[in-house]
């Protein structure tokens, strides 16, 4: 029975011979055959973890270790001789260079011939106004184009803006570079020559820098006395000439309308030297008549046209009556276009208006017809009974007058205050209740066509 009897796999029997390697069977005391796991009798695998080996293992292992070892390094050795024998010339090369040289590493720092060393341009004071130089044209640039860009911060900048030039402005040259950025703004922008004359004067009379050459003021005017003596070509060169020219005169009004000069009694007067100038630049404008001169001629005198006659005038010259004549000769010979002609005659007819300047009207208390125009300005305005509109200046104001208000009492007496016919005994409500014959008729029709479209529906 246990010998047909099949166990299951792995339940107790043993399949293993006892041939098998790596077991071995050994009898016990009843016959029955006992397995061991491993069989000393055969040599087992080296583990992977070494166990701790007898002296005599370790002295013939080391002795084989040292031995292989000692092969591999000779053969290492051997291939690296043959590999590094240029290496190794080189390495003496540099070793006897080394030896032989005469360097010492305590020399003093090399530093080549015409080489310079760089400093901080804020220590050293020989470029202190190189720097400061740039950085006042920036300046300057960015507050003109500011103030071109946004003219009325003129007033709330300006304050700023003359101190930070007082810290920057302090030689001669800077205060004639900061003359020629103003200039120059003020000319090549057209809009602008008004802010620039404005800031010119208020300049003149705020920066505390005073050279010898003279002050910002007097640098300003030697510069446009520089284009004051090349009018006679700039009014007959090309059209660039004649336009930087007219920009030129043009500024040259502005400055002479704001540009003040103190005096030693009385208020600032304006410079001399510029009404000279305006004069003879008109003519000079009026010498060769072509169409942009006599436009820059025309903007000019509408510029300062009031002020010069007036000035002209206190002192007795006839200066603009001379100027009103040669545009009357301009208009009659001169072949100029019909819009230009125009221009000069408006101008003329500007000039015979004062200059469209509206004198005071006098008192109210010394108003009369006579001396003041406008006199019945503020009048009401009458109607005839045919709808004829009067006023107190008509000559027959009083006759006319006088016919309405009789006329308004006349009514007044017949109607009332009002207008209407007043009785105490007058009743509202009965006057409200009745109705007019016409208007009783016309309800009743109402009423029976209401009535005649309601039986239809």
């Amino acid at each position: 029975m246990n010998q047909n009897f099949e166990r299951a796999r792995g339940a107790g029997g043993t399949r293993n011979s006892p041939g098998q390697p790596g077991f071995a069977v050994l009898g016990g005391d009843d016959g029955v055959a006992e397995t061991t796991l491993f069989n000393q009798s055969e040599p087992l695998r080296q583990p992977r973890t070494m166990p701790p080996l007898s002296e005599n293992n370790i002295s013939a292992t080391s002795d084989a270790v040292v031995g292989g070892e000692c092969k591999r390094r000779s053969k290492l050795q051997q291939s690296a001789n043959t590999n590094d024998m240029p290496a190794s010339r080189e390495c003496y090369d540099v070793d006897s260079l080394v030896k032989s040289s005469n360097l010492s590493a305590t020399a003093a720092e090399f530093v080549p011939s015409g080489f310079n060393t760089y400093e901080d341009p804020v220590v050293c004071d020989d470029s202190e106004g190189y720097y400061s130089d740039i950085n006042l044209a920036d300046m300057v640039t960015d507050f003109l184009c500011h103030l071109s860009s946004s003219p009325g911060s003129f007033e709330s900048d300006i304050e700023y803006m003359t101190s930070m030039l007082n810290s920057f402005v302090t030689t001669e040259e800077m205060l004639q570079n900061l003359v020629e950025l103003i200039y120059q703004q003020s000319t090549a922008i057209p809009n602008f020559s008004y802010t620039g004359a404005r800031l010119c004067n208020y300049l003149s009379k705020h920066l505390i820098v005073s050279p010898s050459s003279g002050n910002f003021r007097q640098l300003l005017l030697k510069r446009c006395r520089t284009e004051y003596e090349q009018r006679d070509v700039a009014v007959s060169g090309d059209a660039d000439t004649q336009k930087k020219f007219h920009s030129y005169v043009l500024f040259l009004g502005e400055l002479y309308l704001h540009l003040e000069v103190k005096s030693i009694k009385g208020p600032p007067n304006r410079a001399e030297v510029l009404l000279n100038a305006l004069k003879d630049l008109m003519y000079s404008l009026f010498s060769k008549p072509v169409d942009s001169n006599l436009i820059c001629a025309v903007k000019l005198l509408k510029l300062t046209g009031s002020v010069l006659d007036d000035t002209w005038k206190e002192r007795g010259q006839s200066h603009m009556d001379d100027l009103m004549q040669r545009i009357k000769t301009v208009v009659l010979d001169a072949t100029c276009s019909r819009d230009v002609r125009q221009m000069l005659l408006k101008l003329v007819e500007l000039r015979s208006s004062d200059w469209g300047r509206v004198r005071a009207a006098p008192l109210a208390s010394n108003a009369t017809p006579d001396n003041d125009p406008n006199y019945f300005m503020n009048e009401p305005t009458f109607y005839t009974e045919d709808g004829t509109p009067f006023t107190a200046a008509d000559p027959e104001y009083a006759e006319k007058y006088q016919e309405i208000m009789d006329r308004q009492d006349y009514f007044h007496d017949f109607d009332g205050e009002n207008g209407n016919n007043r009785d105490d005994s007058y009743d509202d409500d009965d006057d409200e209740d009745e109705m007019e014959p016409e208007m009783e008729e016309a309800f009743e029709r109402f009423c029976l066509e209401s009535e005649r479209k309601r039986q239809l529906l």
